[in-house]
């Protein structure tokens, strides 16, 4: 029987650099001839897809706290049942852009409803999958949105048109996670070029991961 692939995933406040490094990740296990699946949330397939396109649209400004929590826990389960998982079984590491720690500290704290009550919707959700290695790229909020002002290709959602305030609470959010999981979690300052990170990233992953499954 094949053994089961990596689960890595990279999170971050807007404008860190997940969807750049994803790319050069892949690049990287490509050229180890590791195979690999690249994907995102919310998002990676058709369903997930539509349901990201509620939750982001900045016309949805009246969207609910809870709601945007359920429709991501939603949109997760379809993507965890009908891509990562059958990925993974077939021995792929999946590399994901976002996964449950998002909506921790997005909904669960940045939108004040309770990281343990945004938990428990996706334990449901995601039964007892977690990642192997979860890549935290943390950055100063404004630098991250001027990030995104100077990036005229990318797509403007409905969380880019929140607050200052907002995104420095979603940077909280996700160092009060990191610090309590800190054997998943790995902190890299992203105030930093992304060439740098990304040289950290590579780093870790030849000593703490890839090391086992040659």
């Amino acid at each position: 029987m094949a053994r089961e692939g990596l689960f890595i995933t990279l999170e971050g406040g807007e404008g860190s650099g997940k969807t750049t490094l994803m790319g050069r990740l892949a690049a990287y296990l490509q050229n180890r001839s590791m195979p690999y699946l690249i994907t995102r949330e919310p998002g990676g397939i058709e369903i997930a897809e539509k349901i990201r396109s509620i939750i982001l649209d900045p016309a949805h400004t009246a969207m609910d706290a809870r709601t945007e929590a359920l429709l991501y826990a939603a949109s997760r389960s379809q993507h965890l049942s009908e891509r990562v998982e059958p990925a993974l079984k077939e021995g792929l590491t999946v590399l994901c852009d976002r996964f449950v720690d998002s909506s921790l500290v997005y909904q669960g704290y940045a939108r004040g409803l309770g990281i343990e009550e945004v938990w428990n919707i996706n334990r449901f959700a995601i039964g007892s999958r977690m990642p192997d290695i979860t890549f935290y790229l943390d950055i100063e909020p404004e630098i991250g949105l001027s990030r995104i002002a100077a990036n005229q290709e990318r797509e403007v959602n409905r969380l880019d048109l929140e607050s200052v305030e907002f995104h420095q609470k979603v940077r909280e959010g996700y160092q009060m996670v990191a610090a309590a999981y800190p054997e998943r979690i790995v902190v890299l300052d992203a105030n930093r070029p992304l060439h740098s990170v990304e040289q950290d990233i590579i780093r870790m992953l030849e000593v703490r991961i890839l090391k086992d499954f040659q």
